[in-house]
């Protein structure tokens, strides 16, 4: 499977903004930027999607920045993929030819596990994991 730059980056966005998470406490854009190594004019595209989706809040100005709109457990991957990549959760396939009805109802079944796999996970398991450290 190949997941989108900007999935990957709306993801560690939302995963920092959630482990930072009191509803009050806004995060700046330099910081999740820095936190995560990305762009700062890059992730701040990402933001407003994630915006637009309601999923985040924003503050401008000098003591600005973004924090949850929602508890982190009531938001999921779901959530984060319908705001960046609408179409990956959709398939476009055609129904011609004498395969066609079988191949687009396999990719319908696909479609539907990932979206369920998807929903499953929230920004709350995700931001409460340990990193694993090895010797």
């Amino acid at each position: 499977m190949r997941i989108s730059q900007k999935l990957e980056y709306a993801c560690r966005a939302m995963v920092q903004l959630a482990r930072h998470h009191d509803g009050q406490t806004l995060t700046r854009l330099d910081d999740l930027a820095q936190r995560e190594a990305v762009s700062a004019n890059f992730l701040v595209q990402i933001l407003n999607d994630l915006k637009r989706s309601g999923l985040i809040i924003s503050k401008r100005g000098k003591a600005g920045g973004y924090l949850l709109a929602r508890e982190p457990r009531e938001i999921n991957m779901q959530h984060i993929t319908m705001a960046v990549e609408p179409g990956m959760l959709m398939p476009n396939i055609s129904e011609q030819g004498e395969s066609g009805k079988s191949v687009q109802e396999a990719w319908g079944k696909i479609s539907k596990s990932l979206d369920q796999a998807l929903k499953e996970i929230t920004l709350d398991s995700l931001s409460t994991q340990s990193p694993m450290f090895y010797i």
